[in-house]
């Protein structure tokens, strides 16, 4: 490997191995690892820290103001944002994993650890990026600022604080690039060529409990009807009556887009996607569940508790939902469905509630620039909008910048993507170095925008 590529590849490794998993309550979170992750980042990225603005956010995030070149004419230009986060879910079973998760291992060409997708792969990949850039003698046609999360995962305050610091200086960024999306091959059917899809919106994320209460007692005497009856007689009723399907216009022009790459049975009927909208929505239901969540709201069973002991029926159970809420829908309304579903006998209350995001424009110069830049890189990729089914941070910015976009530049095969938040997540040392590529081709492209 050339001594340039191997720089970052030992940076990432490095990184991996630190446990950054944060905690839904700050307090409990061990702060050394994100201490030690700041301290790596130094080492290996000194040029970003001499040139840059570092300033900490709480609880252990960082903004790094990467100044412009003064002589650019768009040195004083709206700046953009890139962002990726530090922090990871848990480990889970370690012993489903080939390869250790906190080990970083290369092999057969793949770096394999926990966040190489989510998403330590990309932050390194952004900062690698910059520090190139400045090892060259360069700086950015505009500010360029850093936005690295710490607890993304948990869905916690540090992109909001970070949003906040900006506004009070006056920013209003002219994009945001955040995780999500990717260069994905199988991702939808019948297209053969790998998909460069952008995210221009995000689903919004609804929490409930579904609760049952009744006498319970000894497992010898159950009663008919308890409580663990009725909470799984409400589950099967919303397996046979899920969300209306329908098509929103990100994904209308997703599918617009695809139409020429579409096998000749389902050209067709994408073609005419604006005039036959129902039959479409049941064409991605039907396609899977990757495509069905592309056109309705879905609502899954996470956890289920009920009696601490085998031989005690319980007197209380306990379901939780978790909800994607379609573009066009409110968590407000999807909670008034999950009431009638269910019936009156089950309490539905909310734990959690985040509408959909925004929709950001795709008639716009910035997508323009990232579907450019997808392009030069990834000649292979058909670059596509697409609605995000997972929550990021980058809902955050919307409310200080119009245009914001979810990309990760990194190559994912269908079975990568099913590897996120689950094991053997890995990356290819060659997409992963692609990715720089393609940030470094990004941080060029702004030269040519005014």
């Amino acid at each position: 490997m050339d001594p340039i590529d191997a720089a970052p590849v030992t940076a990432l490794r490095e990184i991996l191995r630190l446990p950054t998993v944060a905690s839904a309550d700050p307090e409990t979170t061990d702060p050394a690892p994100f201490v030690e992750l700041h301290s790596r980042l130094r080492e290996h990225f000194p040029l970003t820290h001499e040139v840059g603005e570092v300033i900490d956010v709480p609880p252990h995030a960082l903004l790094i103001r990467v100044p412009a070149d003064p002589t650019s004419p768009t040195a004083t230009a709206d700046p953009v944002v890139l962002m990726a986060h530090m922090d990871v879910v848990p480990l889970g079973d370690e012993s489903l994993w080939t390869h250790p998760p906190l080990a970083a291992e290369v092999v057969d060409g793949a770096i394999w650890g926990r966040g190489t997708l989510d998403d330590k792969g990309q932050l390194v990949a952004v900062i690698a990026a910059v520090e190139s850039v400045l090892a060259d003698g360069q700086r950015p046609a505009r500010d360029v600022w850093l936005s690295f999360g710490s607890d993304e995962e948990v869905m916690g305050s540090s992109a909001r604080r970070a949003v906040e610091t900006l506004r009070e200086r006056g920013i209003r960024p002219w994009f945001v690039l955040d995780e999500g999306g990717a260069v994905a091959s199988e991702a939808f059917p019948g297209v053969t060529r790998p998909l460069g899809v952008v995210g221009v919106s995000e689903k919004g994320v609804l929490s409930l409990r579904l609760t049952a209460s009744g006498r319970g007692g000894h497992a010898s005497r159950p009663a008919k009807g308890g409580p663990a009856a009725r909470v799984a007689t409400a589950i099967t009723r919303l397996e046979r009556h899920p969300f209306p399907a329908h098509v929103s216009p990100a994904t209308l022009e997703m599918l617009r887009r695809l139409a020429p790459h579409l096998p000749r049975p389902l050209r067709p009927v994408v073609e005419r996607a604006d005039r036959f909208p129902g039959a479409l929505a049941r064409l991605l239901v039907a396609a899977g569940p990757e495509a069905a969540a592309l056109a309705r709201t879905t609502v899954a069973v996470t956890t289920l508790t009920g009696s601490p002991a085998i031989n005690v029926s319980p007197t209380s159970v306990v379901a939780g939902l978790n909800l994607r809420i379609a573009v066009g829908e409110t968590t407000a309304d999807a909670t008034d469905r999950i009431r009638r579903v269910v019936g009156s006998d089950i309490d539905v209350e909310v734990a959690d509630a985040h509408e959909p995001s925004p929709l950001s424009p795709v008639d716009d110069p910035a997508f323009a620039l990232l579907e450019r830049t997808i392009t030069e890189v990834f000649a292979e990729a058909v670059p596509v909008p697409y609605v995000m089914y997972a929550a990021t941070d980058a809902r955050h910015f919307t409310t200080i910048c119009e245009r914001v976009y979810r990309f990760a530049p990194f190559r994912m095969s269908a079975a990568q993507r099913e590897a996120i938040h689950s094991y053997d997540e890995r990356l290819a040392v060659e997409d992963f170095l692609d990715g720089i590529r393609w940030y470094r081709a990004l941080l060029d492209g702004l030269a040519g925008e005014r």
